[in-house]
């Protein structure tokens, strides 16, 4: 199969938000902020490396993060299907996070952006160089 040109591409992005409902429009949006968001890149990266893991093992894979802002992000991904929250019911309690394959998929899709902007690096930071001069 032929790769799409950069025109090719374009117009069927225009096509995808033709065809977009008003409800699939939001959905969109609120869906993406993940893909712009440290923390839930962070959790998705992290499980998706590491597999099942539990909360404060999440926590300490991610520097910064704090437990309010981790309970947070793992129930916003748990919503939107990304992440599956196993509870086991015991005493003390415990409960284990994993991608579900929603959540593979998500991550792997990030994967080409990440590299585009690995190869773009420089070419933003002399941008960013030239813009900031004027």
């Amino acid at each position: 199969m032929n790769a799409m040109t950069e025109e090719e591409v374009i117009s069927l992005s225009q096509a995808t938000c033709d065809a977009l409902s008003d409800e699939d429009d939001g959905l969109k949006r609120e869906v993406l902020t993940h893909a712009g968001n440290r923390w839930s890149l962070g959790i998705a990266h992290t499980l998706g490396v590491a597999g099942k893991l539990r909360h404060a093992e999440i926590g300490r894979r991610l520097p910064g993060v704090t437990q309010r802002m981790l309970t947070r992000s793992l129930r916003q991904l748990e919503r939107d299907g990304l992440i599956a929250r196993f509870d086991y019911g015991e005493v003390p309690p415990r409960v284990d996070y994993e991608l579900t394959v929603l959540g593979r998929s998500f991550l792997v899709r990030m994967v080409p952006l990440w590299t585009w902007l690995l190869e773009n690096a420089d070419s933003f930071r002399a941008a960013r160089a030239r813009f900031d001069e004027i």
